[in-house]
């Protein structure tokens, strides 16, 4: 099938199944005019590629994943064994920078609690009339 058609089955955009091609993630067939021809594989590929993202892993975590994953009923299940370890570890990266995040969070809603109240729109009113708003 035609990059037209891959886009209509897979809902992703055209640049990005060439982004996907550039990182290694696909590789369609090419006619000599240059057209890519992709397969009934590669729409599952993309498939995969996007539950993967979704996931949170980069496209070069994904690219060395790829081979090791298979489909089951929708579900991707690891084929290699040191796979899961290295899932593992990506979760615990994530894992990570969510309690950074929360920590960066709760430091910024105790700035905006020790904000004074403004009857007239609230603090962030008061900066922006008297123009020392820097940003």
């Amino acid at each position: 099938m035609r990059m037209k058609e891959m886009v209509r089955r897979t809902g992703v955009h055209e640049r990005l199944l060439r982004y996907y091609e550039q990182q290694g993630l696909l590789a369609p067939e090419r006619l000599p005019s240059g057209y890519r021809v992709y397969s009934e594989s590669d729409v599952e590929m993309v498939r995969r590629i996007r539950c993967l993202l979704a996931a949170g892993l980069p496209t070069s975590l994904i690219a060395q994943v790829l081979p090791c994953i298979r489909s089951d009923d929708g579900r991707l299940v690891p084929t290699c064994p040191d796979l899961v370890a290295q899932l593992r570890q990506e979760s615990e990266r994530i894992t990570r920078a969510i309690e950074e995040l929360q920590t960066s969070r709760t430091m910024l809603d105790t700035v905006i609690a020790a904000a004074p109240l403004q009857s007239d729109g609230g603090p962030e009113a008061a900066v922006v009339r008297s123009g020392s708003r820097s940003g």
